[in-house]
């Protein structure tokens, strides 16, 4: 807003509780709806039907709004979620790390954009079946120039090549490594299948790493034919684990036809939209990818860096929810309010888990932008890309 001050006519001192009119030139009063008295500004007030849900951290809070008729706007320091005139819940500004829209038919107040790009809080949106379809960030990035050039350049260079070959890599270890987690537990026949099939991932990683190619258009598709054959091996494995009374009978990318799916769907939402942040927070070009392909309105660098937490961040966190007795409801063909509650609660706990990461511990959503960061540097040359891999 500052670059535009000089531009601006000279606007009167502005009145409590109002707002400029630019038609007149002078100060009406503000729109009524945040125009109630409220609770103590530290206090958090939450509704009981899940449309607003608060997950607490250490380091601050992930606000969850769905539901039809919302509105999010701002009083004072706090955030204020209403229901036509009746407030429905506040959080305090110095909580929130980031707001999540989940569903249709939810208004958001420009001051409270304003004030969200100051503070750097992001706020993302997520269609009712969890695909992000936007993300709200501060457009002062710290970001270079060159960081962007170098990774178009990528493309047409080994250091791209290198960095699909570990992109591969990260997402056939992971997979391997949560057949293994879930093989710990289990005895005998219900074990040997898992214990297998890792091993099939782990060959299928060495492959990866050995393919050779002086450019990510050259080793794209032999990449992407380990990555499908380590696709089939580990989906096989998952539906063998999966409750019988949940349908589900394997990985369905589409809008999902059970539960399962629209739950995986709803997760990888959640995670799509951390992993677009730190994609900008490290002045990366989310639409530039290498593994996968340049297409229109497809985040093709956001989803090559997604594929490394796919695995300790979502699907850990469902199976394991689902094998302990969790139970997940469509209502028509979409997650229901209570459902979505349960997937984002389990996913941003996920986020919120500290794991061992180039010899320290971080939080997970930590380690998703120093991968990012890595990469930014892996392009320009200043150091090589390793993936993230979740201790088991």
């Amino acid at each position: 807003m500052a670059a535009f001050a000089s531009l601006s006519p000279i606007i009167p001192r502005k009145p409590v509780a109002s707002q400029y009119n630019w038609i007149s030139g002078a100060y009406d009063r503000a729109p009524e709806q945040l125009e109630l008295p409220l609770p103590p500004l530290d206090e958090v007030i939450l509704p009981d039907d899940g449309s607003a849900t608060l997950l607490s951290t250490e380091n601050g809070t992930q606000l969850l709004v769905a539901g039809f008729g919302l509105f999010i706007g701002k009083k004072s320091e706090r955030v204020v979620v209403k229901k036509g005139n009746a407030i429905c819940a506040q959080v305090p500004l110095m909580r929130i790390q980031e707001i999540v829209v989940g569903s249709r038919g939810v208004s958001v107040s420009s001051d409270l954009i304003e004030e969200l790009c100051e503070r750097g809080i992001r706020m993302a949106f997520l269609s009712s079946s969890g695909k992000p379809f936007a993300l709200l960030t501060s457009p002062l990035l710290t970001a270079t120039v060159e960081t962007r050039r170098a990774q178009l350049e990528a493309l047409h260079n080994e250091r791209g090549a290198e960095f699909c070959r570990w992109v591969v890599a990260g997402k056939l270890r992971n997979q391997e490594k949560l057949l293994r987690y879930f093989a710990r537990s289990r005895e005998g026949d219900r074990r040997e299948p898992l214990e297998r099939a890792a091993a099939q991932l782990r060959a299928l990683r060495k492959q990866a790493l050995a393919y050779e190619g002086a450019s990510a258009d050259a080793v794209r598709p032999s990449l992407l034919g380990y990555e499908g054959t380590g696709g089939r091996i580990y989906w096989r494995q998952i539906v063998n684990l999966v409750p019988a009374g949940c349908g589900f009978d394997g990985r369905d990318q589409g809008p999902g036809n059970d539960a399962v799916n629209a739950a995986l769907n709803y997760g990888y939402g959640i995670l799509y939209a951390h992993v677009w942040g730190a994609v900008m927070n490290a002045g990366l070009e989310p639409f530039a990818g290498l593994l996968h392909v340049d297409r229109s309105g497809k985040p093709s660098l956001v989803l090559d860096l997604v594929e490394e937490f796919r695995q300790p961040v979502v699907d850990r966190a469902l199976f394991t929810w689902l094998n302990k007795g969790g139970r997940l409801n469509l209502a028509k063909g979409l997650l229901d309010n209570g459902s979505r509650e349960e997937v984002s609660a389990r996913v941003l706990t996920r986020l919120t888990a500290v794991e061992q990461h180039r010899g320290k511990r971080h939080e997970v959503r930590s380690i998703v932008q120093m991968q990012a960061r890595l990469a930014a540097g892996a392009f320009r040359g200043l150091r090589n890309y390793r993936p993230f891999a979740f201790q088991w």
